[in-house]
């Protein structure tokens, strides 16, 4: 997984190269098994709610970060090490993201997925992405204001979908509306389009928030296919779409996230090493210390899957030519 900073507010609720050689070997992730369900036993006390949310972050902005990066090895012929890339994407948001919520117990009922939703989308919509383009507007980075603004208008029009969605939940009368199409946005390799310091960590603090919705609505998607309102789920998928596919894509351009592979690839190790070695232990250890025996298990499986991600990482970047 990636360094951590901060993303979305918490308004979301915390509770998405040909080879060189035909016949070059795929790069493995060592222990990367499904672990057995976790569940949790009372209520987790707040401190290591705040972590999970926090793990989920991180996990979000991997997976989607990853994602980009393995694209990025296929354009190099580094499929093997694109391969790695992908397997270790899934890894954090299907295995990782998906434990640290069903510990925090982030995914409700549909009306309270929808009422978390609409209060995320209400805080970018309303004060987020409005106070980036006026501070990007001020520093001289016009391209990222124009950005910020446009995204603003689409998630204004994400909270009234689900306003509407949430009426036909809690009323059982009128129509689940339509989902969105994404305008999906291509990431090449290049280095930042902005000059300004704040819009730089503003463009972070965004992406890691766009990871998130992503990951979060997908699961609320599953809720909703498995109560059988498929309609409420399509509107989850195509928006879930839209955050990563479009917005998070559009400020990964912006930002410059994507570098050469080997560059990813040390960015990656950095993130693994940091949450392999720090991160995760320090979650484990506060877990612990509260009682929440379940959450400090995670924290400290985690960290050791990280430490493999970020040996498989080395291996790979030492194998590039």
């Amino acid at each position: 997984m990636m360094v951590r900073h901060p993303m979305r507010a918490l308004l979301i609720g915390v509770c998405t190269l040909a080879a060189a050689s035909q016949t070059a070997p795929a790069l493995a992730v060592p222990g990367d098994q499904p672990k057995a369900t976790w569940t949790v036993a009372g209520a987790l006390h707040s401190q290591t709610l705040s972590d999970l949310a926090t793990a989920m972050k991180g996990e979000a902005f991997a997976y989607a970060s990853y994602s980009l990066f393995a694209t990025q090895a296929d354009r190099q012929a580094q499929s093997a090490t694109g391969k790695l890339l992908r397997s270790t994407a899934e890894t954090e948001l299907n295995e990782h993201l998906h434990e640290a919520a069903a510990l925090a117990g982030t995914v409700g009922t549909n009306a309270a997925n929808l009422r978390q939703a609409i209060n995320g989308e209400t805080y970018e919509h309303q004060v987020m992405y409005l106070g980036f383009a006026a501070q990007a507007r001020k520093d001289g980075d016009l391209e990222a204001a124009k950005l910020f603004t446009e995204i603003a208008a689409d998630e204004g029009r994400h909270r009234d979908a689900y306003r509407t969605a949430l009426k036909v939940v809690t009323t059982g009368s009128g129509t689940i509306p339509a989902p969105p199409k994404a305008d999906v946005v291509s990431v090449p390799a290049g280095l930042p389009k902005v000059k300004a310091a704040r819009t730089k960590a503003n463009l972070d603090t965004a992406m890691h928030g766009e990871a998130l919705a992503h990951a979060k609505y997908m699961l609320f998607a599953a809720h909703a296919r498995k109560t059988g309102n498929s309609a409420l789920a399509r509107l989850f998928e195509g928006t879930a779409k839209v955050e990563l596919h479009e917005h998070f894509a559009g400020e990964a351009v912006l930002a410059g996230l994507v570098r050469s592979t080997r560059n990813n690839l040390r960015k990656a190790i950095t993130g693994e090493n940091s949450e392999a070695t720090s991160l995760y232990p320090g979650f484990a250890k506060r877990a612990t210390a509260v009682g929440d025996i379940s959450a400090a298990r995670y924290f400290r499986d985690t960290a050791a899957d990280e430490a493999k991600h970020e040996r498989a990482f080395q291996r790979a970047l030492s194998r590039l030519h």
